[in-house]
């Protein structure tokens, strides 16, 4: 099966590279390329075999996502002009992740049915289970790891550590609140519960952008809103659309990525179950159905539009 596993370009102009779990990014002093490969990552581990199509996925509906909140906050993007491409200005990242939980759903689950009523420093009642909604929004940040794992820290670390300063970090949980709350009303256009998510903001120009992907799969947990409260009332695992079904996989597996641990097989059939979930995500968010780039020539491609768009300006 065919896959972008990675990109080893060299650009004219190019003033430095970085491979994340999932991207590669090219960096042309302002500006930046970013590749969505198909590489895949759970649990802060890059998994052995790339997905099938899941970099265009993710890139196209970031792209989607970013267009359709860029009143509510400035974003990184000038143009996309691959379907595994974006290209926009370099911003300087804030360590932190804002994530924001509309459920309690995942990691934060995990921590509260192992008995903490706090995340991050954010007070929960008793009495919840698993996919309820939460009385409100509550935001649960992390910090950017560099390498390893991203860690939680309350607000009171970030701004005690002087991660972000505080009018900074006001501005960022404003923006992570407003950006949820369109989430929220893209989702139910299309049946869906945005659950929860995470954004990436960054300074250019001494201003708060938001950077990244937005709204995808990766970034975010989707349950389907027809039945979800008969499931709930019913104590049912909830249909959803999102990443956390790798995860569950991996668990089940013996994996979470613990020292020791060995990442399990992953198949043919395990690939190609992964890609088309991905592939459902796209066609149930968007409306529209899912048309495969063909991976003939496929670096080529990219590599010519980079080249082609690199210091074009924003159309």
């Amino acid at each position: 099966m065919e896959a972008i596993k990675e990109t080893n370009f060299s650009f004219a102009g190019q003033t430095g590279f970085y491979r994340g779990k999932v991207r590669d990014v090219y960096y042309f002093e302002d500006r930046l390329a970013v590749i969505a490969t198909d590489r895949i990552s759970a649990f802060d581990v890059v998994l052995p075999r790339a997905i099938p199509y899941k970099g265009q996925v993710l890139n196209q509906i970031a792209s989607i996502n970013l267009k359709a909140t860029s009143d509510l906050v400035p974003n990184w993007v000038l143009l996309t002009p691959d379907p595994n491409v974006t290209i926009g200005y370099r911003c300087e990242p804030y360590k932190v992740e804002m994530v924001i939980r509309g459920y309690l759903a995942g990691h934060a689950w995990r921590e509260y049915k192992a008995g903490k009523r706090s995340v991050c420093g954010v007070a929960l009642p008793e009495g919840l289970r698993e996919n309820d909604k939460l009385p409100e929004p509550i935001i649960t940040p992390t910090t950017k790891a560099d390498e390893g794992h991203d860690e939680d820290i309350s607000r009171e670390e970030i701004l005690a550590k002087g991660i972000v300063s505080e009018q900074e970090y006001i501005k960022l949980e404003a923006y992570t609140r407003a950006l949820f709350a369109r989430g929220t009303e893209l989702a139910a256009q299309r049946g869906l519960i945005l659950v929860d998510t995470k954004y990436e903001f960054g300074n250019y120009n001494g201003e708060v952008y938001l950077i990244d992907e937005i709204h995808t799969p990766d970034s975010s947990r989707y349950f389907y809103l027809e039945g979800y409260q008969e499931r709930q009332q019913n104590g049912e695992s909830q249909k959803q659309l999102s990443k956390e079904f790798v995860r569950q996989w991996l668990i089940e597996n013996g994996f979470q990525g613990k020292e020791g641990q060995v990442i399990p097989e992953m198949t043919d059939e395990v690939v190609n179950s992964i890609s088309d979930r991905y592939i459902e995500l796209y066609e149930v968010f968007t409306g529209q159905p899912f048309h495969k780039e063909s991976y003939d020539n496929v670096l080529s491609r990219i590599e010519n539009h980079i080249v082609e768009n690199i210091f074009n300006e924003k159309n």
